[in-house]
């Protein structure tokens, strides 16, 4: 499943910008970053429940936001791209 991470950390506090930091480091670890706060991670029912769990252990519930939205397949349907930035194709060859 491809799953759509969103999130606004709060940074006015040093522990805020670790915290930050750690957010997009989870992320990063489990997809890729499409725009500065949103990333895209295909994962399956058993990674999602842990890359959840790692986000949540991170966050801040009374100054952060976290959003996880779940992508409807066929994707070609559901997601569409403008301007320079090209996805990874998650299907595709590692090596062109």
């Amino acid at each position: 499943m491809l799953i759509l991470v969103a999130y606004d950390v709060s940074t006015e506090t040093r522990a805020g910008r670790r915290r930050l930091r750690r957010v997009a480091k989870v992320c990063q670890d489990y997809g890729q970053r499409v725009q500065k706060s949103v990333f895209e991670c295909r994962v399956d029912r058993t990674t999602y429940e842990v890359l959840e769990k790692e986000l949540l252990e991170e966050i801040n519930s009374e100054e952060d936001n976290l959003r996880l939205y779940r992508l409807s397949e066929p994707l070609e349907e559901h997601v569409k791209e403008f301007g320079q930035f090209k996805a990874v194709d998650f299907d595709g060859p590692l090596v062109v």
